[in-house]
């Protein structure tokens, strides 16, 4: 699974676009749509490399959820996931009480403790408390579910046929 537009949208949209590098309000060096790994003070980009360094970070952003995750997700689960883990880390999504009960199969457990990764240094932001409230929105809004693996996907179809077969041959 990739991250859909929907993902996407929500991450530019929360981290917006500078072209300049800055400090965010965590005290760390940022550049492009959120990018942190290789920014140093006085760096520039332009709006095309900063749509690259994007690509690039999300290709982590996805192994984290598939090395993590165990469930099925839905599209806007995983799109959720990746703003979540784009702005957090993977470390502390590894470690988080979120990923432990969404592994658990508490799909509602997991979404609510979205809203308790809202501080930066330990101070409330009004931008993090709204950002996590979009990732929830999106995580609980209704998509078709979609398995994280396609030979686990066909396997499930492949099951339910021979069940409905064998089901039909005995009536």
């Amino acid at each position: 699974m990739i991250i859909g537009k929907r993902g996407l949208g929500l991450i530019k949209e929360f981290e917006g676009l500078e072209l300049e590098a800055y400090l965010c309000p965590a005290n760390v060096w940022t550049i492009g749509y959120g990018h942190t790994k290789t920014v140093r003070k006085g760096m520039k980009v332009t709006e095309k490399q900063a749509e690259a360094l994007l690509k690039k970070d999300l290709e982590w952003v996805e192994k984290a959820i598939e090395a993590n995750v165990k469930v099925p997700l839905t599209q806007n689960q995983y799109d959720a996931l990746c703003s979540f883990i784009y702005n957090v880390g993977g470390g502390a999504f590894q470690k988080s009480t979120l990923l432990r009960l969404l592994n658990a199969g508490d799909y509602e457990g997991a979404q609510a403790q979205f809203q308790r990764w809202n501080k930066a240094s330990g101070v409330v932001l009004k931008g993090l408390v709204r950002r996590r409230a979009a990732e929830r929105a999106l995580f609980i809004s209704k998509d078709a579910p979609v398995s994280r693996n396609p030979f686990v996907a066909l396997l499930e179809a492949l099951s339910a046929l021979l069940s409905a077969i064998f089901k039909n041959k005995g009536a």
